[in-house]
């Protein structure tokens, strides 16, 4: 059995190679228990102390700590300078920062060694900024201990959180004269205090460049210096260098660089996030990290690449919240939302991790994105259950977010009401939910409210301003609101080009375009791609196409929202194969088309009733993966109107979500094909599913009875729009029946219903009604259709024709002379007929006396034979008599 002496070198032994290698709980447990033998407790010298109070100042166990120093007293250790600087040590480390600096007031003797803790424990903690500085000071001055190299690299980041670079650079001319430029340490810490001040292109690169050994930290300083700065190029031009050299990246490296990839072009940033990622899985340490993971599922989710995000998140050995919060927030930015909804169900059942505000922020957006309104309320559930989390003012500002995107404006203001410190956030989010909602009551008493409380509106107050002022479509509110952003500066500093936006669109929104340009005109080098297309934008739903492609043209740079607006304006002009050129020309430019795109050129495949130039945009749609059901309510739309009733049969039945949109397209088709009991079944099943028609629907449900002749069955419906449907009964509605009953013989019917319409006839009606007594040859009340026509349309020449052809008709000739005079005393001129057909893919055009089509001769021989077979008498023989019984 060993000697009591021989013992306590043993365990003391033990004792220091337990703290000497990390195993602080171990150096602990064994500590604690010798103590209990207390004859050995005497013999336990200031190195024993010390050891023990490392391990208490690496588990901040402050309260076996304050015994310790107890027994320090007690034994008379605490004059020793070692168990001192533990003892000072164990204090700041545990955060017992008064018991530190009571203790630093009672030694007599300083090094630099106690003044770096001390400085180190208050530096932790921003509070203490002040005393840092102060501290510092009084070591410079005094004789007693000099800055040394760790004393620098302590102070620099509190200059650096201050932002006091003035401070900074005094202490950088402190390190020149002592000769500590080139010191690793130093080095490193002027380069993160430079870039933090946003000195990083002359003043943190000179210190990078002055220090002699550089190491790891100062190319991972120097990198994630410039990238904070938005110096991307240099950041990775600075990361290239680094791998020429003999220091390798380490973790740090590549969660710094990951971000600067993800910040270029896609296919660049793509390329090199596959070679960084190759990289890693050869250094399998670094692949295991977990903060390397973190970095690498966020820089996938930034370039859109969500499925090789997954696969990185799935494959994790072990994952934190960061881990969680990464996938979710990237599902819900790449708009996979109901993925995120799956992943945090997963987070919730793993047990391992609290969802954090983060988390929370994430979900409410998924949600809102859904109008998921039963799941949003569950979480807000949670958040109630959990006082900590709403008293968090992003969470707080996400629910009110959540609700205005669900239109529950009243869940929004009572969400916002029990906030109980609002910022200027929580105040934007109500706003922006009472524009969107146009309640201009709320806006206007919950904006004076802002006012009161002592809030500055920033340039996001403003965009929620103009955007409300918009909605209620008020021309005043826009100019007061145009002034105040004047007085305020709003024109003038970093968001200028937002706010100068806004006021574009909303003047041309307003109806006044002029005032949008002479905005658009004043502007010099701060207009952007936005603003030149809401200057297209407003051009083009004011009329002035002109204007448009004048814009369009003086673009140096297009993108895909410039392309769409320009189809559409060639598409909705009847420019059809200028649309086709422009559709062409941006695939060429690299841009792939978009839903919209798609839509912007449909109506070009209708005009040219080409089902091959239909079917290439459905196929590009299908192959894209559009499921918006507004697109396949447009295809379906056109397939009708280009003759392909099946085609759209089909697209509407496989189409799973099928709303009011799709309906109407459907029976709108069956309408133009004259499919009237085929319209009336699929309308009654869409009244099965409990869908509320609007007016689009009844207008096409009416005028697919029309053509079909369904006259009873159309009255009844026209008769039930207010008791059953709770509509009134529009313009293009009361067309409809008047068009129903005049195709059903009904003349008198029809005219009796004009003249009690309750709103005012236009000339749809009227001339509805003038083509019925055209063709039962109704010439008196013809007559009196055409004199309220020509009142209402004086210019459009088929009224004429229409009256004419009703007087030829009767042998009215001194009528048809009459009209013939009244067109050229209005000098009105037939255009030319002109109708076209697609064979084999291409589209010949027939003009009335053009005689241009290269296949003239072979038209004309063929139209002349039919012409002479149809003239000519059909005899039936005796067999075929016998065969038809007649």
């Amino acid at each position: 059995m060993l000697q009591p002496e021989l013992q306590s070198k043993h365990w003391i032994s033990m004792l220091h190679d337990c703290t000497s290698h990390g195993r602080h709980y171990e150096a602990l447990s064994l500590f604690i228990q010798n103590v209990r033998c207390s004859s050995s407790f005497g013999l336990f010298d200031h190195q024993v102390f010390a050891a023990i109070l490392k391990s208490c100042a690496a588990l901040r166990t402050t309260l076996l700590g304050r015994a310790l120093h107890s027994f320090v007293l007690k034994l008379g250790h605490f004059s020793c300078h070692s168990v001192s600087k533990a003892l000072l040590n164990m204090y700041a480390k545990s955060g017992a920062l008064r018991d530190c600096q009571k203790l630093f007031g009672q030694m007599h003797t300083f090094d630099p060694v106690v003044w770096n803790i001390v400085l180190s424990g208050l530096s932790g903690y921003q509070e203490y900024n002040d005393q840092v500085l102060g501290l510092f000071n009084l070591m410079h001055v005094s004789n007693e201990a000099k800055p040394n190299p760790v004393t620098v690299a302590i102070v620099l980041p509190v200059y650096a959180r201050l932002g006091d670079i003035d401070g900074g650079k005094i202490v950088h001319s402190y390190v020149m004269k002592s000769g500590l430029e080139g010191h690793t340490l130093v080095g490193n810490a002027l380069i993160s205090m430079y870039a933090k001040c946003g000195l990083v292109k002359q003043d943190a690169h000179a210190a990078f460049c002055n220090i002699g050994d550089k190491d790891v930290v100062s190319w991972n300083a120097i990198i994630a210096g410039f990238s904070e700065n938005n110096f991307m190029d240099d950041a990775f031009r600075l990361f290239r260098e680094m791998l020429k050299g003999p220091i390798a990246p380490n973790n740090s490296t590549i969660v710094n660089i990951l971000p600067v990839c993800a910040s270029f072009a896609k296919n660049v940033a793509c390329y090199l996030g596959k070679e960084i990622h190759c990289f890693l899985l050869r250094k399998t340490g670094m692949a295991a990290d977990v903060s390397v993971c973190n970095a690498l599922v966020s820089f996938y989710v930034r370039v859109g690449c969500m499925h090789k995000a997954e696969l990185v998140f799935q494959k994790m050995e072990s994952r934190d919240l960061v881990s969680w919060n990464a996938i979710i927030a990237g599902c819900v930015a790449n708009g996979f939302w109901l993925r995120a909804l799956d992943l945090f169900q997963e987070l919730l059942s793993v047990k391992m991790f609290e969802p954090n505000s983060i988390t929370l922020v994430s979900i409410l957006s998924a949600c809102a994105h859904l109008k998921d309104l039963q799941v949003g309320k569950v979480i807000h559930g949670y958040i109630l259950r959990h006082s900590c989390l709403y008293a968090d003012m992003p969470v707080a500002n996400a629910l009110i977010t959540f609700y205005a995107k669900c239109n529950d404006t009243g869940a929004a203001n009572r969400a916002f009401s029990m906030i109980p410190w609002r910022d200027l956030v929580s105040w934007n989010s109500i706003l922006d939910a009472f524009a969107e909602c146009e309640c201009d009551a709320q806006f206007q008493k919950h904006l004076n409210c802002m006012f009161g409380e002592g809030f500055k509106p920033d340039f996001i107050t403003f965009l929620a301003i103009i955007r409300f002022c918009v909605c209620v479509s008020s021309l005043v509110k826009v100019k007061e609101t145009h002034g105040y952003c004047i007085k305020a500066g709003m024109l003038l500093g970093d968001n200028e080009s937002a706010v100068i936006n806004a006021m574009i669109d909303a003047y041309a929104k307003c109806g006044k375009m002029e005032y949008a340009s002479r905005i658009f005109w004043s502007l010099s080098g701060t207009k952007n791609l936005i603003t030149f297309n809401s200057m297209i934008s407003g051009y083009v739903n004011s009329g002035s196409y002109d204007n448009a492609f004048r814009i369009f043209n003086e673009m140096s740079e297009r993108d895909l929202s410039s392309w769409n607006l320009m189809v559409q304006v060639c598409a909705e002009n009847d420019c059809p194969t200028q649309a086709l050129s422009l559709f062409r020309e941006l695939q060429a430019q690299g841009m792939k088309p978009d839903a919209v795109t798609i839509m912007s050129v449909l109506p070009v495949c209708a005009q040219l009733a080409s089902v091959y130039l239909l079917g290439q945009c459905h196929a590009y749609a299908i192959r894209a993966c559009y499921r918006d059901t507004r697109l396949n309510g447009a295809l379906l739309d056109v397939y009708a109107k280009c003759g392909s009733i099946c085609s759209a049969h089909k697209l509407f039945h496989l189409t799973p979500v099928k709303d009011l949109v799709m309906f109407t397209s459907m029976i709108g088709g069956y309408a133009m094909h004259g499919m009237g009991k085929e319209a009336l079944c699929l309308f009654s099943y869409m009244l099965e599913l409990g869908l509320k028609p609007d007016n689009v629907i009844i207008t096409a449900i009416l005028s697919s009875c029309s053509h079909s002749g369904l006259v009873d069955e159309g009255l009844k419906i026209f008769s039930s729009l207010e008791s059953a449907h709770g509509l009134k009964p529009s313009i293009e509605q009361y067309a409809c029946i008047v068009d129903l009953l005049a195709r059903g013989g009904r003349i008198n019917d029809a005219y009796s219903l004009v003249a009690g319409m309750s709103v005012e006839v236009n000339a749809n009606v009227w001339g509805t009604l003038l083509g019925a007594c055209r063709t039962y040859h109704e010439v008196e009340l013809g007559r009196v259709v055409a004199d309220h026509l020509f009142q209402v349309e004086a210019s459009n020449i088929g009224n004429y024709v229409v009256l004419s052809n009703l007087y030829a008709a009767d042998a009215r000739w001194d009528g048809v002379m009459e009209v013939r005079k009244l067109m050229r005393t209005r000098d009105l001129k037939k255009p030319a007929g002109c109708s076209w057909i697609e064979v084999e893919k291409r589209n010949s055009v027939f003009v009335a006396g053009d005689c241009y089509h290269p296949k003239r001769e072979f038209i004309y021989s063929t139209l002349s034979t039919l012409d002479q077979q149809i003239k000519a008498p059909f005899l039936f023989d005796k067999i075929n008599m016998f065969m038809y019984g007649i």
